[in-house]
C-alpha cells in the first residue's frame, strides 16, 4: 500500500523531479518511448504553469461573471471536502487553468479481440493501469491505430480530470468547472480521495474507494447546500448514470459468457457483433425513455469494442463493499483508517473482505469479475 504523504516540496522543484525522472525512464525503456514520455512531461508541466490561484481569478476584474460564480462555488466545495469529509487540506483544486480543448487528456484503452481483459501499462508512480493517456488527441488516435493494426480492440476516450496522487497541486480545469454544483463536488471529492489511499496497480480498489467517497460526499453536500431543484436534478443524473451502467454490465456479461465458451472464433466474432448491435439498439430505447437526453452519446462516437466495456468492472465491482464499510465505520476518518488497514492485505484477501462486507449488507449474491490482465511496458504521469 502506498498512502500518499502530504508533501511541501515546491511545485517548480517537483516539476524538475518529474522531468528528470521521465528522462531516466525514457532512456531505460528505449527510444520508442521517448516521444510518449516527453508529451506526458510537457502536458503535466503546462497544467502546472498555466494555472493561477483561484483567489487571483476572483480578484481579477476581467474574470467573466459565469466563471467567477463557478470559482466561488469551488471554494465552498473545497472547504466542505476538508471539514466534512476529512479529505486532504492541500493546494489541490485551489488553482484554476483554462484549457483550449474539451478534455485535459485522452485515454487509450485496449483489449484482445475476443477478451474483456484490459491490456495494462505500468508506470513508476501509478503502478499498472488499464489505459495510456495523451494530452493531444491526435497522438492518442495515432497510438490507437497502432494497437488496432495489431488486432486489438481499442477505445479512445476524453478525460475531464485526473489525479496526480499528491505529487502536484491538481488545478480546477475549464474541462469540468461548468458542471452543476453537485457534479463539480462529485469530481473534486473523487479526485481528492485518490490522495488518501492509493495502491499502485490495483485500479479496481482505487476507483471503487474514490467512488464510495464521491457518492457519500455528494449526499452530504446536498443535505447541507442543496435545494429541491438541485436534489431532483442530481437524482435524474444519478438514475440515468445507473441505468446506463446497468445496460453496459448486462452486455459485458453476455460478452464474458461468449468468450468463455467453446464456440469457434468465427462464431464468437458473429455473436460479438450481434451483442454490440443489441447494446446500440437498447441504448436508443433507454435514451428515448430519458426524453432524448444525449449525455452518453459520446460513448458511441467510435465503433463499439470490448475496450468500451473493459473498465465497467473497474469502478463498480468493489463499490458495494466500500459503501458497506463506510456505513459500518460511520465516520470518514474511521472509514479511511479501515481502508488503509485493508490496503495492506494481499489483493485476494482485500477483495474477499470487500465481497463479504457487500454480501452482509446486501443479501443478493455479489458477482465478481476476474482481474486477469495483460501487461505492456509504458509510462504515464499519474492519471485517472
Amino acid at each position: 500500500m502506498r498512502k500518499i504523504a502530504r508533501t511541501f516540496i515546491p511545485a517548480s522543484k517537483r516539476a524538475r523531479y518529474l522531468l528528470a525522472g521521465l528522462s531516466c525512464a525514457a532512456m531505460l525503456a528505449g527510444c520508442a518511448q521517448v516521444k510518449y514520455y516527453v508529451q506526458a512531461a510537457q502536458g503535466q508541466y503546462s497544467l502546472w504553469s498555466d494555472s493561477r490561484p483561484v483567489d487571483d481569478w476572483l480578484g481579477d476584474p476581467n474574470t467573466e461573471p459565469k466563471l467567477r460564480a463557478r470559482l466561488e462555488k469551488s471554494v465552498v466545495i473545497r472547504k466542505f471536502a476538508v471539514q466534512q469529509l476529512g479529505l486532504p487540506d492541500n493546494a489541490s483544486y485551489k488553482q484554476y487553468a483554462a484549457l483550449n480543448r474539451p478534455f485535459v487528456l485522452w485515454n487509450v484503452v485496449a483489449t484482445p479481440e475476443l477478451s474483456l481483459r484490459p491490456i495494462q501499462w505500468c508506470f513508476p508512480i501509478a503502478g499498472c493501469v488499464a489505459y495510456r493517456g495523451y494530452y493531444n488527441k491526435e497522438d492518442a488516435m495515432a497510438y490507437a491505430a497502432e494497437l488496432r493494426a495489431e488486432g486489438d480492440d481499442v477505445q479512445v476516450g476524453g478525460v475531464p480530470a485526473y489525479s496526480t496522487l499528491g505529487w502536484f497541486s491538481d488545478p480546477l480545469l475549464s474541462t469540468f468547472i461548468n458542471y452543476s454544483d453537485a457534479e463539480l463536488a462529485r469530481m473534486v471529492f473523487h479526485e481528492l480521495a485518490h490522495q488518501v489511499v492509493y495502491i499502485p496497480g490495483d485500479s479496481r480498489f482505487n476507483e471503487a474507494f474514490a467512488s464510495a467517497v464521491e457518492e457519500a460526499g455528494v449526499d452530504r453536500w446536498l443535505d447541507l447546500y442543496g435545494n429541491e431543484a438541485m436534489r431532483e436534478a442530481y437524482l435524474r443524473y444519478s438514475t440515468r448514470r445507473k441505468e446506463f451502467l446497468n445496460l453496459l454490465v448486462k452486455h459485458r456479461q453476455r460478452l464474458s459468457d461468449l468468450y468463455a465458451g467453446k464456440a469457434s472464433t468465427k462464431k464468437k466474432r458473429e455473436e460479438k457483433a450481434r451483442i454490440f448491435a443489441s447494446l446500440q439498439s437498447e441504448y436508443a430505447v433507454l435514451k428515448a425513455s430519458w426524453g432524448g437526453y444525449a449525455g452518453y452519446d459520446r460513448f458511441f462516437a467510435e465503433k463499439l469494442t470490448n475496450a468500451h466495456l473493459a473498465a465497467v468492472a473497474t469502478y463498480n465491482d468493489l463499490l458495494p463493499g466500500f459503501k458497506a464499510l463506510l456505513a459500518q465505520e460511520k465516520t470518514f476518518p474511521r472509514f479511511y483508517a479501515a481502508v488503509q488497514r485493508m490496503s495492506n492485505l494481499p489483493s485476494v484477501e482485500r477483495n474477499e473482505r470487500l465481497a463479504q462486507l457487500a454480501q452482509a449488507a446486501m443479501p443478493a449474491p455479489v458477482s465478481t469479475v476476474a482481474d486477469n490482465t495483460l501487461q505492456r511496458p509504458g509510462e504515464r504521469v499519474g492519471g485517472h
